[in-house]
């Protein structure tokens, strides 16, 4: 498959996918997408922006073929990039009669799917026997709100062939977005949904009132926290220091735009984790990231006191405050 001619599928409806959207469409003619609902894909064709995230981005909708059948548009198109929330993947592939095995598959989620803990590449291989070197990942660090704005970015692209990782990212690549590639798949995947652990974390301290000297420690502590555990579950030779691991934490941890952090950042101030998610309009990928995390470390053992923290806190409902004195003992 040469994906530099294939045709383009983007599945998601939210703010990542439509900053991908609009990355793609500064290189193809056309693109084809999928909205779960019927009634959003109208009021994108009359107000020609998505009508719910990143408003300020306009589309040419004649450029655009949305599709609300899955089916659909897996059939019409050669290269699938999923950008939505991992915990609906499998709600939304569960009516797909189109096989996935001949496709390339490109995934955006930063998470796991909560139905066995996989990653993504693990999901879409064994589930749905896409090859790995036909499957993609794309990692940052990016947030959607910076591409609206056309601010540089820079993104990783992994795949196991590195020849389709560039094709793909030639497809990205634009004034304001630069790209790198690597065979990573499984460091980059697992980076990405510890990095939103991380946030949470690193969030849950701004709102207890913890300073900066304090957080540059805990981020200190999570990049070796996430090395410890890729390199268990993957060892492989990878530079930990690249913009795809390390840069991709600390955008999440730092960021305004970080849902992760913004979600640690309430509960830190008091707020259950119920009453924080109804409050925000975006889903935090980290709260299903951590207890994944925590049970698929049950079988390997990796020294991990941020991610134990975060789950206490969240699962455990141990006091924020209490739990994170007890983690500041365990840091260096």
């Amino acid at each position: 498959m040469d994906v530099t001619t294939s045709k383009v599928g983007i599945i998601g409806s939210g703010s990542w996918a439509t900053a991908i959207a609009k990355m793609v469409l500064n290189n193809e003619e056309h693109i084809n997408w999928f909205f779960r609902n019927p009634d959003q894909i109208e009021k994108f064709k009359r107000v020609r922006h998505n009508p719910n995230y990143l408003t300020s981005v306009s589309f040419d909708v004649d450029r655009i073929t949305f599709y609300s059948d899955i089916n659909e548009i897996v059939e019409h198109s050669d290269a699938l990039i999923f950008a939505n929330p991992s915990a609906f993947l499998t709600d939304i592939l569960a009516p797909l009669k189109v096989s996935l095995k001949n496709k390339f598959v490109v995934s955006a989620i930063k998470g796991l799917v909560p139905e066995g803990n996989l990653i993504m590449g693990s999901y879409f291989h064994k589930v749905h026997h896409v090859p790995l070197n036909q499957f993609g990942v794309i990692s940052g660090p990016c947030h959607a709100e910076e591409v609206a704005l056309e601010r540089l970015s820079y993104l990783t692209i992994a795949c196991q062939d590195v020849k389709r990782a560039r094709q793909f990212a030639s497809k990205l690549q634009c004034n304001f977005i630069k790209t790198t590639v690597t065979d990573d798949i499984y460091g980059t995947e697992y980076a990405a949904v510890l990095k939103n652990v991380m946030a949470i974390a690193s969030g849950i301290c701004h709102g207890l009132g913890y300073g900066d000297n304090f957080q540059a420690v805990l981020i200190s502590n999570a990049i070796q926290e996430i090395k410890r555990f890729v390199d268990t579950v993957h060892p492989i030779t990878r530079d930990i220091k690249s913009s795809a691991y390390l840069g991709d934490l600390l955008v999440t941890c730092y960021s305004q735009f970080s849902r992760n952090r913004t979600f640690g950042t309430m509960i830190g101030k008091g707020y259950s984790v119920k009453s924080a998610q109804l409050e925000m309009l975006m889903i935090a990928e980290g709260y299903y990231a951590v207890k994944s995390i925590k049970e698929i470390n049950d079988k390997y053992m990796v020294n991990m006191p941020i991610t134990d923290a975060v789950f206490n806190i969240i699962y455990g409902r141990i006091s924020p405050a209490i739990e994170v004195k007890l983690l500041t003992d365990l840091l260096r």
